[in-house]
């Protein structure tokens, strides 16, 4: 899946070091490419679709690991 290595996803155990700084700039980098594919989506010009899903779910860790660490983040 030479596509979803093209988002350029970090590992877990490489989300885990990172600090706050960090995992909020990953965060918002990710938000946005997330919502320009959704809507590439919606207009029709999305023709990999499965990566809409990788991406959230690449939010979703993020979140996590803030969470786990006792941040706030988003």
């Amino acid at each position: 899946m030479k596509e979803i290595k093209d988002l350029n996803l970090k590992e877990l155990k490489k989300l885990n070091e990172m600090d706050e700084k960090g995992l909020k700039s990953e965060l918002s980098n990710s938000a946005k490419t997330l919502y320009v594919l959704s809507m590439k989506k919606e207009v029709g010009e999305l023709k990999q679709t499965h990566l809409i899903k990788a991406l959230r779910r690449y939010v979703a860790q993020i979140k996590t690991v803030a969470t786990s660490k006792g941040l706030n983040i988003g």
